[in-house]
């Protein structure tokens, strides 16, 4: 199975294919090391914190298998016809011969996954004496008595298993056998089974002192330990929001590069507790609450085109912030800490996004004119009607391309927050949620 891996893999390699598919950031990082892991046919364990993308691309591995493969059909374990394991499957293969009937197997069969938790047994993984085949009649010495777990079951397959710390040390050791000879071990019974199997597993390397560890020697037989890690570009967190986010609302690009930026900010902030790390879950749910902010307008509103505007990403500090873990000195300071790096998140996009736009005109028209109004309860085109008539305006809203009136107005409330960021303009938000830039 291995050798399977291995061939698809070079073969993939050398047409240009990409291997793994929806899987950003790691190009240059973690899939090479995990390319030259699975050519050295080596088990692998992945390290790193929460929501980098571990379970993905562990599960991406099952597009490296063939797509069918033949098994005898009705075996337990999924045996080759050729290569049968089991006394069952061997007895069958003997009697039948080339009559032995075959079925094919598709590739994401061949693939299981189980999360580490305190309560997974051996016989979840490895298995147990069945009492209903003792009752038919069989012998309690008898192999064929024994029920198989996940691990025999993924024969000539791939094994996957989250959050490995987790698994209590006495169950790791059950493991130890199948890294190393390739058999399993079940009480007092003298079985041998041949397995192939490719065992992955990720951890959170925290979970080494607060949950629990990898014991030493299955630490050991593990061949390639591989850490992960969050997007390192900014366009390459961008892009997992995109991938990975169900939006129910057009949200312009401007807007996640807001919430890119904010979740960026947190991860380098002394605030936010780094060893539990900022989840890309967070900058995920960021994008689906903002958009859900939109349509929320537009319902109320009477809109018939629900775009997200800078002002709807202030509701992702009230309904996101459980999802960040603070330092213990920053209780009762956490809306203060997202609030204001949101607000730096914001200013540097409208000053990446906006820079060589000459906003002058538009301060001085607003300096000299009506306040403009804007808010979660206002809306795209009161908003346009309340802005100056000036070609700054356009100049933004094609900058930003910005068509059509949502999107217009979104592109010009980042020109507005930005102003007041680089305080060359006033803001005031009333109790009716309204902000009022003047």
């Amino acid at each position: 199975m291995k050798t399977e891996l291995r061939e698809n893999l070079l073969a993939a390699l050398r047409d240009g294919h990409d291997a793994w598919p929806g899987i950003l950031g790691f190009e240059d990082t973690v899939l090479p090391q995990l390319e030259r892991a699975l050519l050295a046919q080596h088990d692998v364990v992945l390290l790193g914190e929460r929501g980098q993308g571990k379970t993905r691309l562990l599960r991406t591995l099952v597009t490296l298998l063939d797509e069918w493969t033949p098994v005898i059909d009705g075996s337990e374990l999924g045996e080759h016809p050729y290569e049968p394991i089991t006394p069952a499957s061997i007895r069958r293969a003997a009697e039948l011969g080339d009559d032995l009937p075959v079925a094919w197997r598709h590739r994401s069969e061949r693939y299981s996954e189980k999360l580490a938790t305190p309560d997974t047994s051996v016989a979840d993984l490895v298995g147990d004496v069945d009492p209903v085949k003792v009752a038919e009649g069989r012998s309690l010495g008898d192999p064929e008595t024994i029920h198989y777990g996940l691990v025999p079951r993924t024969h000539r397959g791939i094994v996957a298993i989250n959050e490995l710390p987790d698994l209590a040390e006495r169950i790791q050791v059950s493991l130890l056998n199948v890294m190393e000879e390739r058999d399993i071990q079940i009480r007092g019974y003298t079985v041998r089974l041949p397995l192939d199997v490719l065992l992955v597993a990720s951890a959170n390397p925290e979970d080494y002192t607060n949950r629990g560890r990898i014991i030493t020697p299955l630490k050991d037989r593990f061949g390639a330990e591989i850490r992960t890690h969050y997007p390192l570009l900014l366009t390459d967190e961008i892009s997992v929001i995109e991938q990975e986010a169900d939006l129910s609302a057009d949200v312009p690009p401007h807007v996640l590069e807001v919430l890119a930026r904010f979740t960026r900010l947190l991860r380098e902030s002394p605030s936010v507790d780094q060893r539990s790390g900022v989840s890309a879950r967070f900058a995920v749910a960021a994008a689906e609450t903002v958009g859900a902010a939109a349509i929320h307008r537009a319902a109320v509103l009477g809109e018939d085109d629900p775009v997200a505007r800078p002002v709807d990403t202030t509701t992702v500090v009230d309904v996101l912030r459980g999802k960040v873990e603070f330092e213990s000195g920053e209780e009762g300071r956490e809306i203060e800490v997202l609030t204001h790096l949101l607000r730096r998140a914001t200013a540097d996009t409208a000053r990446e996004s906006l820079g060589g736009i000459d906003l002058g005109p538009l301060v001085n028209a607003i300096d000299q004119g009506e306040p403009v109004v804007t808010g979660a309860r206002v809306t795209a085109k009161a908003l346009l009607d309340a802005l100056p008539d000036l070609p700054v305006v356009d100049e933004v809203a094609q900058r930003l391309g910005a068509t059509s009136v949502g999107e217009r107005a979104s592109a010009l409330e980042l020109a507005l927050e930005g102003l007041y960021l680089a305080r060359r303009i006033g803001k005031d938000t009333a109790d009716d949620g309204q902000t009022v830039y003047s």
